[in-house]
């Protein structure tokens, strides 16, 4: 089925042969191959329902998971999920077509979350969060009858850092989407392997692989959404300092607590001086802090 042995998997048939993609697939391999390793995404016996909607992240994750998993780097077994939401006009087809062909062991479901959204959200209000956990509940559902220990999604780097700002933004507090984390119900782990991916060389690989992409029509029909008012600030930041995105992404991996606020965090109550003579040591002098009122 492959045209020459430079192609090690269906997903990698008709891979362009030019020093730029050959490039490009070395550095998104080499991201992911980073960011399972330094998260310890990898546990002994491990299943991955690895979840695809049909966008550029989810066929690039998908190719890089099959290419570490078949150079022997990868030991864990992978079911791809496409959860179908009932969107209208959603090319139903295509990913079972698609995964068929590359000999992909898979399931794709059918829930209809959509209805559901549009019924419970108010006119004028974004989608995204019920839309999110609907699909969240399904996707830990299908995972546990598949027998998986983890799912995994396809959020890159990006993603993260776009995040971060919605929080600082609108939320009032630091925090992202981390790499690796277990659910609620504490019985799965959910990673992001592509966390140390930029969106921009997700879009460069699936468009030279001509993956058959899927746009979500539901979210990104919506104007105004604050994740895209985030997108078009930090695209002005690159835009005018190349390179600021990949120093905003190294700073959320090189966090100062004693630096920070949060008390939660760091005891800044319990802070004293090492050396030289120390406030209250003397019995004659010592006074309590008196309390704030």
């Amino acid at each position: 089925m492959l045209d020459d042995l430079d192609d090690i998997h269906p997903l990698f048939h008709g891979a362009p042969s030019t020093t730029e993609f050959k490039k490009l697939r070395k550095r998104i391999i080499r991201n992911v191959r980073e960011a399972i390793e330094q998260y310890g995404m990898v546990e002994r016996g491990a299943k991955w329902l690895v979840c695809l909607s049909g966008g550029k992240d989810s066929y690039t994750m998908l190719a890089a998971l099959y290419e570490l998993k078949w150079r022997g780097m990868l030991p864990v077994e992978i079911v791809a999920c496409n959860l179908d939401q009932g969107q209208p006009g959603f090319p139903a087809t295509v990913l079972p077509e698609f995964l068929e062909k590359m000999q992909v062991p898979h399931r794709i479901e059918y829930q209809d979350t959509y209805s559901i959204v549009m019924d419970k959200v108010p006119a004028g209000r974004t989608f995204c969060a019920l839309c999110s956990r609907l699909r969240r509940g399904n996707l830990y559902r299908i995972a546990r009858e598949e027998g998986c220990t983890a799912v995994v999604l396809g959020h890159h780097r990006d993603d993260i850092l776009e995040t971060f700002f919605m929080n600082l933004f609108h939320g009032g507090r630091l925090a992202t989407m981390p790499p690796k984390l277990v659910n609620e119900e504490g019985d799965l782990f959910v990673y992001r392997p592509l966390a140390h991916v930029a969106e921009e060389d997700c879009e460069k690989f699936s468009r030279a692989m001509n993956y058959p992409i899927i746009p979500c029509d539901l979210c990104g029909s919506q104007d105004g959404l604050q994740r895209q008012q985030v997108k078009h600030i930090l695209d002005g930041w690159e835009k005018n300092s190349p390179g600021r995105r990949q120093v905003m992404f190294k700073a959320l991996t090189n966090i100062r607590p004693s630096h920070m606020l949060d008390p939660k965090l760091f005891d800044f109550l319990g802070l004293s001086l090492t050396d030289g003579e120390k406030i209250g040591t003397n019995p004659e002098n010592s006074m309590e802090i008196p309390k704030l009122r």
